[in-house]
């Protein structure tokens, strides 16, 4: 999926305040995803920006949730050390003591801010986009994981992936926000070092998910994943002709927890699947049938799902 050697990885479980390079910038079409908790005795946290690689450079956005009594959320931009109009927000999306899940797009308006799937607000843009370097994010607020996509050059997507991984470019538009049971058309099919990438959130009271790589002529399951939230277990398994092969259960840990988010990464080679959740390997699943074959996906389950893309 990404075709920069210096394309930007996701980071998992920063220390705050922390302060991190987007290389190539931004441009329209890109998303920036941030997961993460915030404690029972918040003040206020911010996530800024920046056109440089200091604190002290110009700000592009200045995103700021205040719990103060009269909770409010400040959007603002610095430029040449002077800030601008404030705009405030007095509602809150963000619940004490809870997960979140953020997410910046930019577009040719501006950068349109959702949390936990839903729109919040839309900063009109007083910088240039192209001028963002580097991401910070400080205060009281415990983050996860920070994910950009379709940053950088144009025909250069950067994002998902696991550590370390370089993948050759893929179609599609990404997917958010994806109503449940999902099925879709993976476009153009699977091919060796193809990597599909899903986020979402395992809700309190789940008991199991299904993935599906399906194979649409026949309806035979290739690859089958089955997280089973209470079980604590990732089942594999594939289906062909009406008929289930033999499961695979082994793993080192389970990163399926309720009330948490995750960041998946299938990775289809000539040999097998290889799975990452939260940059970390999970499992590999040998073919059982023809993985150029599988021509849709299926998502359903305890789910929740904010992000897709092949």
């Amino acid at each position: 999926m990404f075709v920069a050697p210096e394309g930007y990885q996701p980071v998992y479980n920063p220390s705050i305040p922390y302060l991190g390079p987007i290389h190539g910038g931004l441009r329209d079409g890109a998303s920036i995803f941030i997961q993460g908790s915030v404690p029972k005795n918040i003040t206020r946290f911010h996530v800024n920006l920046l056109c440089g690689d200091s604190e002290s450079s110009d700000v592009a956005l200045h995103f700021n949730p205040r719990f103060d009594g009269r909770d409010k959320v400040v959007f603002n931009s610095r430029l040449d050390g002077d800030w601008g109009s404030e705009e405030k927000i007095r509602k809150m999306p963000f619940s004490k003591g809870k997960s979140f899940e953020m997410a910046i797009m930019v577009n040719s308006l501006g950068y349109q801010i959702k949390v936990n799937g839903k729109d919040f607000f839309t900063f009109a843009h007083r910088v240039p986009v192209k001028r963002v370097r580097s991401i910070q994010v400080a205060g009281d607020v415990c983050i996860q994981t920070i994910n950009v996509v379709g940053g950088g050059s144009p025909g250069g997507d950067m994002g998902g992936g696991y550590p370390g991984s370089h993948l050759p470019g893929m179609g599609g538009q990404p997917v958010y926000d994806p109503p449940l049971p999902y099925r879709n058309m993976i476009p153009g099919g699977m091919n060796p070092k193809r990597t599909i990438i899903i986020r979402g959130l395992v809700p309190y009271g789940a008991k199991s998910m299904g993935i599906n790589f399906v194979v649409s002529r026949s309806q035979d399951i290739a690859f089958h994943i089955n997280p089973r939230v209470k079980e604590g277990v990732v089942v594999r398994n594939n289906c062909s002709g009406g008929k289930w092969g033999s499961e695979e259960r082994e793993i080192n840990m389970n990163p399926f927890q309720e009330g948490q988010y995750f960041d998946m990464s299938i990775r289809c080679g000539n040999q097998r699947f290889k799975v990452f959740v939260n940059g970390l390997h999970l499992f590999d699943f040998s073919h059982r049938t023809s993985f150029s074959d599988i021509d849709w996906l299926e998502v359903d389950g305890d789910v929740q799902i904010s992000y897709i893309h092949f």
